[in-house]
């Protein structure tokens, strides 16, 4: 057993200095049983710890029902057999890209910016959800014989609020759910983020990009003793659909990574490793300075920009950071592993079944809700997913405009059972005047919840209400179809029928042959926007906004043979295949 502590200026085990040269890989972005490639390369790279953190919202679905949460054990127990140090990030917030930060959508919808505060209501969930998921880190503490050495109080608290006495809060938690190994705190290197994210006795850590020597001066002012570490050094960046795709340049990332260590600082790489945002976890920000503008939901893909890529492939960056590594290592690096299969050769499918939207949601969808004004998502249920909203116009009447106020995100409307327009804005208004009496539907698809800044706990669907003129519309009837419905028992149920040029929105059925498994990308040609299975395994949400334009498919996802591909497409029609190379 060991002693992990925080010295006046180094981190001691078991008395001697260490420096932690860690990488962040979020082990719930990567299939499990490719975890001991992807650490393998972290090894390679020249790091000796990696850091995750935890979303609550994918492990507990429903207040007091858990699902795999033993899979955090698992991973750290992959991180002991690899032979490295483990940081453990549980939140209850984690950003991260994430949908909803990690906070799961039952707990935001009712409480709203009452998360993240000295709530009673809300700590009591905290202290639950900690005391069912902390029990496997303590087990794995390094004091315990385990990989791990540190655990976050929250994350990036700065730069969300100032209320100190809740940090204080879950900090308590921490050590009374029996973390001994340090705790620590990370915010930008701003003087009101490290005011109001930091907790006295606690390791204060920063989070940057470049310019460590800056950043390390403003944290001294704040910590003038103690172990210097930027917990999150950006070596690269994630994407927002519709947007052009961002990069770093190897060898400025590189030059970032060697000045921190040059302070003699600890790092911890972010991404070392990004994975992928599967079953429609990905998150969404607010533009503008202020995160209070338009919606930019995040891409399927978190890459990141990594040195070690989607697909677990070294990229010019992780040889540029492996020779700045390799200066810090103790002994030679090991070899780096050999790349995951890739699938025999190229395949491809056409779509051969199909059902329409209203049959999907007939057969998976939840129970209708009728009420005056328009559910959110959160009083309906749905995490992932969309809700059909449907009210009628009475009549007769002539046409006025139809206005839908606090729509989020995105509104494809029906008027008759014909296509109106599609709504993307928080005020928006159909291009068409509509004559009464008509029945509207509106389909509208969450893009992800906010994972970042002030608009954090925001509700989804339609938030406001429906005008016909200035007269709002009730008796609105409400269904949602979430995508933890669509499992294979579920969708042998709905009626398909063969896919014809008429064929809109909907499900559709592809097989596609494979020679042998392994590691693919999956392109749509000719689809316009939705979600997309392969062996009933969610890959994520496609697009043809882009920049992403393919999805990572997991080697152990695919099988030789006949593999099963759904198409759940809510704007357009079928497109030319499913394709696999």
């Amino acid at each position: 057993m060991s002693e992990f502590v925080v010295g006046d200026e180094d981190f001691l085990l078991d008395g001697r200095p260490v420096r932690l040269l860690s990488g962040a890989l979020h082990y719930f972005r990567v299939h499990e049983e490719q975890w001991a490639h992807r650490l393998g390369m972290l090894r390679a790279m020249g790091l000796n710890c990696v850091e995750t953190y935890v979303p609550w919202n994918l492990y507990e679905p429903e207040p007091g029902r858990y699902g795999d949460v033993d899979a955090l054990g698992r991973f750290l127990d992959a991180v002991a057999r690899a032979g490295m140090w483990a940081i453990v990030r549980p939140g209850p917030y984690i950003c991260a890209e994430w949908e909803n930060g990690g906070l799961p959508h039952w707990l935001t919808g009712p409480l709203g910016r009452r998360v993240r505060t000295d709530d009673a209501e809300y700590l009591a969930h905290v202290e639950r959800w900690f005391r069912r998921l902390l029990p496997q880190v303590v087990e794995r503490q390094v004091d315990r014989g385990g990989p791990v050495v540190l655990v976050q109080v929250e994350n990036e608290y700065g730069s969300y609020g100032t209320d100190t006495g809740y940090l204080r809060r879950v900090a308590d938690l921490l050590l009374a759910c029996g973390v001994g190994v340090p705790l620590f705190t990370s915010d930008g290197p701003e003087d009101h983020m490290l005011t109001g994210g930091s907790v006295p006795g606690v390791l204060a850590t920063a989070n940057f990009g470049s310019g460590a020597r800056e950043a390390f001066a403003t944290l001294r002012r704040h910590r003038p003793s103690g172990p210097l570490m930027c917990m999150e050094f950006w070596c690269g960046w994630f994407d927002h659909w519709g947007t052009e795709h961002v990069g770093r340049d190897a060898a400025d990332a590189a030059g970032a990574l060697r000045e921190i260590l040059e302070c003699g600082a600890s790092v911890n790489v972010y991404m070392a490793h990004g994975g992928t945002s599967f079953a429609g976890w990905a998150g969404a920000n607010r533009a503008g300075h202020e995160h209070e503008g338009a919606l930019r939901p995040t891409v399927t893909s978190y890459d990141y920009d990594a040195p070690v890529d989607e697909a677990g492939l070294p990229t010019e960056k992780f040889w540029r950071f492996r020779e700045v590594l390799a200066d810090y290592a103790e002994g030679p690096l090991p070899e780096v592993p050999e790349p995951p299969a890739r699938i025999g050769g190229p395949a491809a499918g056409v779509p051969e079944g199909w059902a329409p939207l209203a049959e999907v949601l007939a057969v998976l969808g939840d129970a209708e809700a009728v009420s005056p004004v328009p559910p959110t998502f959160e009083q309906l249920g749905v995490d992932r997913g969309l809700v059909r909203y449907r009210v009628r116009v009475p009549g007769p009447r002539q046409p006025y405009p139809l206005v839908v106020t606090g729509l989020r995100d995105r509104a494809t409307v029906y008027v008759d059972g014909a296509l109106a327009g599609v709504l993307d804005t928080e005020e928006a208004t159909l291009p068409e005047p509509v004559a009464g009496p008509a029945v509207v539907e509106l389909w509208v698809e969450s893009l992800g919840r906010v994972n970042y800044g002030p608009r954090l706990a925001e509700p989804k669907g339609v938030t406001g209400g429906i005008r016909h003129e200035r007269q709002y519309l009730h008796g609105v009837r409400a269904r949602g179809l979430r995508l933890d419905a669509f499992a294979a028992a579920t969708v042998d149920e709905v009626p398909f029928v063969p896919v014809t040029v008429e064929c809109g929105p909907g499900l559709y059925r592809a097989a596609v042959t494979v020679p042998s498994p392994g590691d693919a990308a999956l392109r749509l040609p000719g689809w316009t926007r939705g979600f997309v299975w392969v062996n009933g395994f969610c890959l994520g949400r496609y697009w043809n906004a882009g920049p992403q334009e393919s999805l990572f498919v997991p080697g152990p996802v695919l099988r030789e043979g006949a593999n099963e591909v759904w198409v759940l497409e809510l704007e357009g029609g079928a497109g030319d295949a499913v394709e696999l190379a």
